[in-house]
């Protein structure tokens, strides 16, 4: 991972897009910090579209992209995107699986639930899990004391018994079924949103995170950059980001934005 500062001003000029998880990407402490809002916000007058890519509930992602200066988001780990025409005054939801499927996956889900809670102490249900369409988050250090990584791979290890896809983030375990991560619903952003394949405008996106379960992102992108905090994860990752930024969270974010702003 190379400083952030030695981004090459060529390579910032071009950039159109701003793709960024959220948790202890644009927060810190669990907290949205005034620089990471406005951080955004300047992108959005600098014609720069910005879309976050999260592991958070649907109930979140409609509030977000409502009230927040972005184009859209990806959330639930690419379970849907969301995105609001003010024009219309309406929210337009796309997700990979039906009402049906999901109805069948969350019959699986509950049952996953139960063996975890009883497998592994000390870990709980998601504060934010009623707010969920397609996945279970298993809190394994936001609002329960952090557990030791041998009991989060654990969780890991539970819902890959079941069949299900497990990544972990710098705050919960998510797992659900299905064939789809982050990258994959943001392609089909980019494609039904914007009218443009994802890779031919590769190296026109930067894209921001801090954990594993965005390391499809840090793989697939040029300019993929990491908050600091993102070095907490440097040996569960086969693919870290191309630049690292020297402040965590919400501070980091805001600084990368300074500097690909700074043509």
């Amino acid at each position: 991972m190379q400083p952030i500062q030695d981004f090459p001003l060529s390579q910032r000029a071009v950039i159109q897009y701003v793709l960024c998880d959220i948790d202890d990407t644009l927060t810190i402490n669990g907290r949205l910090p005034a620089v990471a809002y406005a951080a955004l916000e300047r992108l959005d007058q600098a014609g720069i579209q910005v879309i976050p890519i999260t592991g958070r509930p649907a109930g979140w992602c409609d509030h977000m992209a409502r009230m927040w200066p972005i184009a859209g988001l990806v959330g639930e780990n690419g379970a849907f995107y969301f995105r609001y025409d003010a024009t219309q005054r309406r929210m337009v939801r796309r997700y990979w699986k039906t009402d049906d499927e999901r109805r069948e996956d969350r019959t699986l889900l509950d049952r996953i639930e139960k063996d975890i809670l009883e497998a592994v102490p000390g870990c709980r249900v998601s504060a934010d899990q009623p707010y969920r369409e397609a996945d279970l988050a298993i809190d394994f250090c936001e609002d329960v004391p952090a557990l030791p990584m041998v009991d989060v791979e654990k969780i890991v290890q539970h819902f890959k018994q079941a069949g299900a896809r497990a990544k972990i983030s710098s705050i919960h375990v998510n797992g659900w079924f299905g064939d789809y991560d982050k990258l994959a619903m943001t392609r089909i952003f980019f494609r039904e949103q914007f009218a443009c394949d994802l890779e031919a405008v590769r190296n026109k996106v930067v894209f921001a995170g801090d954990s594993p379960n965005d390391e499809p992102m840090f793989a697939y992108f040029p300019h993929a950059v990491g908050v600091a905090n993102v070095r907490d994860f440097a040996g569960q990752m086969e693919h870290p980001p191309t630049w690292v930024t020297e402040g965590e969270g919400g501070f980091g974010f805001a600084e990368m934005v300074g500097i690909l702003l700074d043509r």
